[in-house]
């Protein structure tokens, strides 16, 4: 794992080459866990925000933990069930989700480490729910039916027993370094505390500086969201980053100028150079508030992928980067490139940013005086 903690107004001059042309220097880089994959699940949302709160938990404790992102999982595909249920199929049944969903499964229910949890069957070394989620979909469309005309009480049940099959049973009690934990008692020697974090958004439909249901199809727990203007969501990015404090981020990752392989997500002035900037700095589009809620309007920017931003790094024309972890593990890279991370310009995260996760003690006290917080 990478330890180097930038302190304000210190720069790092660790350089950073992964392509021909791009060269990146380190500006802010604060510790995480290593970059790991999501296999093929749709759980970007859960290993984001344990990545978040692992680096979370190094902040606040000084502990390097890895917590279990099945556990996660496990916790809250019954309250996809249900939603989907009592909605009479009118609601979206996926594998996908929202970092406030792991804070609700981790309010609720704890946390346990990955040594404990890991949600794969012996032998097993990769996830993959593509069977588990086939029978859980087909299994509520019959609940949906209702072919007995009554529901039987048992059918919760028949989830549960199908996670447990496919992830493992719940876990009451265990060990770790020598010492027995519950769920509950593991969180709060993690010194996490659920309530203090907080999403935030820009978007032109809600008022600023209030909160509001954000009207995406993996928002199925109606998490709410603290609308800002466009320049004061980046500024609470770099506040954060500067004084410590990582962010889980929300981010469309359709664009073909977002590449793993090349590492970097960017957004061309031109639209024939979307090829050519993933090897060469090219111009940016500026990228105005009401561009942005077009393309959320037109459907052009979805919340397909959660990721963690860990970092901010510069060209060597002096541009701004962000530095996100992703989840896709580290195999479609290139050798030498970003190692599963990406290096997302200012402009791409203006438009292509849904939201973004934070500690509240990470917002500058200009916009927690804003929101009330």
């Amino acid at each position: 794992m990478k330890k180097i903690l930038v302190s304000l107004g210190c720069l790092c001059f660790t350089t950073l080459s992964f392509s021909q042309h791009y060269t990146f220097e380190t500006v802010t880089d604060l510790e995480s866990t290593p970059v790991i994959s999501q296999g093929i699940t749709g759980t970007c949302w859960s290993f984001s925000t344990s990545s978040f709160l692992e680096s979370e938990i190094m902040r606040i404790t000084g502990k390097e933990i890895d917590i279990s992102e099945m556990y996660n999982v496990r916790n809250t595909y019954p309250k996809k069930a249900w939603n989907y249920v009592m909605r009479q199929g009118k609601a979206q049944f996926s594998q996908g989700g929202l970092a406030h969903d792991v804070i609700n499964s981790v309010e609720r229910y704890g946390l346990v480490p990955q040594s404990v949890y890991s949600g794969l069957k012996e032998g097993q070394k990769k996830h993959n729910h593509i069977e588990m989620v086939s029978v859980l979909e087909a299994m509520l469309k019959v609940y949906v039916e209702n072919p007995a005309k009554t529901l039987s009480g048992d059918w919760k049940a028949a989830i549960e027993s199908v996670l447990d099959v496919y992830l493992g049973p719940k876990v009451d009690e265990f060990t770790y370094e020598g010492k027995k934990y519950s769920p509950q008692s593991f969180l709060d020697m993690t010194k996490i505390q659920p309530e203090d974090y907080v999403s935030v958004t820009s978007f032109l439909h809600e008022p600023f500086y209030t909160s509001f249901v954000l009207d995406i199809p993996d928002n199925f727990s109606n998490g709410s969201f603290y609308n800002l203007k466009l320049d004061e969501f980046i500024q609470v990015i770099d506040h954060a980053l500067e004084n410590g404090y990582t962010l889980g981020l929300d981010c469309d990752v359709s664009e073909p100028t977002f590449s793993q392989k090349h590492g970097v997500a960017v957004i061309p002035e031109n639209e024939f150079e979307k090829k050519a900037i993933l090897e060469d700095i090219k111009q940016e589009k500026s990228i105005t508030p009401e561009y942005r809620q077009q393309e959320f309007e037109n459907f052009h920017t979805t919340d397909d992928h959660l990721m963690h931003i860990i970092g901010k790094v510069k060209d060597q024309e002096g541009h701004i980067y962000y530095k996100v972890k992703n989840s896709w593990g580290t195999d479609k890279t290139r050798v030498g490139d970003s190692g599963g991370y990406i290096y997302m310009s200012v402009p791409y995260m203006k438009l292509k940013a849904i939201s973004v996760m934070l500690h509240k003690d990470g917002l500058s006290k200009d916009i927690r005086k804003k929101l009330n917080l």
